[in-house]
């Protein structure tokens, strides 16, 4: 007989964005007159820019004829992608990197999730937290993340999701609360696996090249490696914030790092992004004796598991590089921040405690007078109809938070903050 993997047992039965979409669902069946305005999940709003557009249209054309016509492309990516990313996401920050460096994949989600299979399941991972969930889950689905210890006051209703939270027994968790400032505190023991995600979802917070600079070199000492999630870089607005681990000197030695056009260009739906695998990166034998490349191991991973990111897509992808992408993409960030800046004077206004939203499209909001992440999303629902995010989703240091996303229609944002206001 075909016995189930057991790991996946472990997980918890709905992804989070699952058990919200089924908390809203729920509210418009019992009040289909009230229009609900979500900031919660952060799915992008604003079109395709009309340079990414025309390429993809010329792409889809020369597709129908036989003189063009493509059929599987590479694994890793086409050149002309790769090559584009290299020199306007790289070169221009002193970062040099070859072309077999870059795999381009269908958005960071994929990879950020799969990378972890090239290491052995007794890894130990560090996280900070709260967290992007899927870092998590993807560990507990090989076996690496332990056992989950639960704290359950749904006051014996065992359907609430209300106030369920809990932490893995073999996942390092590093707070980042405001008694640190939102910094995650290098660990005080050895970690091998360790999970960066900045500009950081959720909390919309950055690191400064020190800051970084710290864990670069604990992961060089303690022979670990970093796995950096960059999705959000392209929303930095100080330029003393570094937008690429490779900024930092020995980076390479450590570091894989993770982009997405999903949210820099509107992707979502689309589908591409890249992972940047340097060749020094390497992982040893569980005897010592020797050391793996990861990059071949990935190029072989991707060879077999994945067959490759559609042509389209990645003529789409290259088109946010030409001087018309770049400034159309521009524009459109603009417009996002532009969102971030409005809510988050907005709720300062109101008497929320607020970070982000200032490098980042996320704003961390914390909830008044120490309600429970998902007591304030009921309240916001059924009170003035907004959906936000229960920071406690994203690990038990989001409890007490609430996340918001600046990916709205701006008349969307305007009328959430008159609703927050008048609640």
């Amino acid at each position: 007989m075909a016995l189930v993997n057991d790991h996946f047992l472990k997980l918890a039965d709905n992804y989070l964005f699952a058990d919200i979409a089924k908390k809203v669902n729920a509210f418009k069946a019992t009040h289909p007159r009230k229009r609900v305005v979500s900031l919660g999940i952060g799915d992008v709003t604003q079109p395709l820019c009309p340079a990414v557009v025309e390429a993809m249209h010329k792409a889809v054309d020369e597709l129908s004829v036989q003189a063009s016509f493509r059929g599987y492309g590479p694994e890793h990516g086409y050149d002309f992608l790769r090559e584009a990313i290299i020199r306007h996401d790289f070169l221009k920050r002193g970062v040099h990197l070859d072309k077999d460096e870059v795999f381009i994949n269908d958005g960071a989600k994929s990879d950020t999730g799969n990378f972890q299979e090239l290491l052995r399941w007794d890894n130990s991972i560090g996280v900070t937290d709260p967290i992007y969930p899927v870092y998590i889950d993807s560990n507990v689905m090989i076996g690496r993340a332990g056992i989950y210890s639960q704290t359950d006051e749904s006051n014996g209703d065992p359907t609430s999701i209300n106030k369920k939270h809990g932490v893995w027994s073999n996942v390092n968790y590093f707070p980042c609360t405001a008694e640190n400032q939102f910094v995650p505190q290098l660990p005080e023991r050895r970690v091998d696996m360790i999970y960066l995600c900045y500009p950081n979802n959720p909390t919309g917070t950055v690191l400064t090249k020190e800051q970084l600079r710290q864990w670069v070199n604990y992961a060089l000492r303690n022979d670990a490696l970093i796995l950096f999630d960059a999705a959000y870089e392209s929303f930095i607005q100080d330029p003393t914030i570094p937008h690429s681990i490779y900024e930092i000197k020995g980076a390479r030695r450590c570091a894989i790092e993770f982009r997405s056009f999903s949210k820099t260009a509107g992707f979502t739906g689309v589908r591409c992004g890249y992972t940047v695998v340097p060749k020094e990166v390497t992982a040893v034998t569980i005897d010592g004796s020797q050391r793996f490349s990861l990059n071949q191991l990935w190029e072989r991973r991707q060879s077999t598991k994945f067959n490759g990111t559609s042509y389209v897509a990645q003529r789409g992808a290259e088109a946010i590089y030409t001087p018309e992408g770049r400034n159309q993409v521009r524009e459109t960030i603009g417009f996002y921040m532009e969102n971030a800046r409005m809510m988050r004077e907005s709720l300062v206004k109101m008497g929320y405690q607020v970070v982000g939203g200032e490098n980042a499209p996320y704003l961390w909001v914390k909830t008044p007078n120490g309600q429970s992440s998902w007591k304030f999303f009921d309240e916001m629902l059924y009170g003035c109809g907004v959906v936000v995010t229960p920071g406690v989703g994203f690990g038990p240091s989001g409890e007490g938070y609430f996340r918001l996303t600046a990916f709205g229609q701006r008349e969307d944002i305007e009328e959430a903050m008159e609703r927050m206001k008048g609640r």
